[in-house]
């Protein structure tokens, strides 16, 4: 499969690169590194990487716009995505053949081509390893891009997924040069705004009984602290560190629908976001509920996993 998929590469002379919608810096860095690198390897060929833009992770690049009829003769390649309604961009699979490369739980596999590893830390240190073995060279401007992607899917090295390899390739990384200070600055660097809905969050956590935590903010909390959906996402783990928590999620409201983002300590949760319109990590998953109401539903299956799990 990775000589195919190398293959394929080589031979297209347009590559479209996509990835999920909301993208977090895994998704980009895996975008923008894997364009960076085949760029430099490929450079006659048109190689772009498209989406909508976080407007917090801005600093990472610019992503490209394409004609819908590029795609007609293109290989398409899916970075970071498990399920074919998270990807950002429904061209994706309009291309001449479709590759997928990820590291979640491959429950749709909606490619021609893939390759799914989940255990490794993210879909960016998946692919500096598939570049290895192709003995394709990876210049400072991708390196930073696939640093940014694990750092960020391994909560700056702090999460169960972070292995000796995950190490490994972050040490083959930095030695590239990397400006890592560059890169913190920008990944860290908080808007008042937000400090200013975190304490918010704080002072509304509760804790169940069994160990799960949740927040809610409504679409009028966010009009009152003046922030977007996507500032106050970024909240999710504000209160990982609470004694007791076992589990734990963020409700969302938009005028559409309400975002969960679920984390957890040691209960596997993605059972739980499947439920819900959702999927992900067995330790950080999301999903869509319609409206508020459905917050206790929520919560009641969340409750029934930390319930099972200790963890001595």
């Amino acid at each position: 499969m990775k000589e195919q998929i190398r293959q394929l590469i080589e031979q297209a002379s347009t590559i479209i690169i996509h990835r999920h919608e909301r993208p977090d810096p895994d998704a980009l860095g895996s975008q923008f590194g894997l364009q960076r690198v085949l760029q430099k390897r490929f450079p006659d060929k048109k190689i772009k990487a498209v989406g909508e833009m976080a407007a917090s992770l801005s600093f990472m690049g610019e992503l490209d716009l394409v004609d819908s009829t590029e795609y007609q003769q293109a290989l398409v390649i899916v970075l970071d995505t498990a399920n074919q309604g998270r990807i950002d961009g429904a061209e994706a699979l309009n291309g001449q053949q479709t590759i997928k490369i990820d590291h979640h739980p491959d429950e749709d596999p909606y490619a021609d081509v893939q390759i799914v590893d989940t255990t490794v830390s993210s879909t960016s240190e998946l692919l500096v390893h598939l570049l290895n073995e192709w003995e394709y060279d990876i210049p400072a401007a991708a390196a930073i891009q696939f640093y940014a992607g694990i750092v960020g899917d391994t909560g700056r090295f702090q999460f169960r997924g972070t292995t000796s390899r995950t190490f490994s390739v972050a040490a083959q990384l930095l030695d590239t040069g990397i400006d890592t200070d560059w890169l913190y600055r920008n990944m860290y660097q908080t808007e008042l705004v937000a400090l200013q809905l975190q304490g918010y969050v704080l002072q509304h956590i509760q804790l169940t009984e069994a160990g799960v935590g949740y927040v809610v903010l409504t679409q009028d909390t966010l009009t009152t602290f003046d922030a977007t959906v996507e500032q106050a996402s970024l909240l999710v783990n504000s209160f990982a560190g609470l004694k007791g928590l076992k589990a734990w999620a963020l409700f969302l409201e938009t005028d559409k629908e309400v975002r969960v983002r679920l984390r957890s300590k040691g209960p596997v949760i993605n059972e739980v976001a499947k439920e819900f319109n959702g999927g992900g990590h067995p330790m950080a998953s999301g999903a869509t509920i319609k409206d508020l109401t459905e917050v206790d539903k929520v919560v009641s299956r969340l409750n029934e996993v930390a319930e099972a799990f200790t963890f001595e």
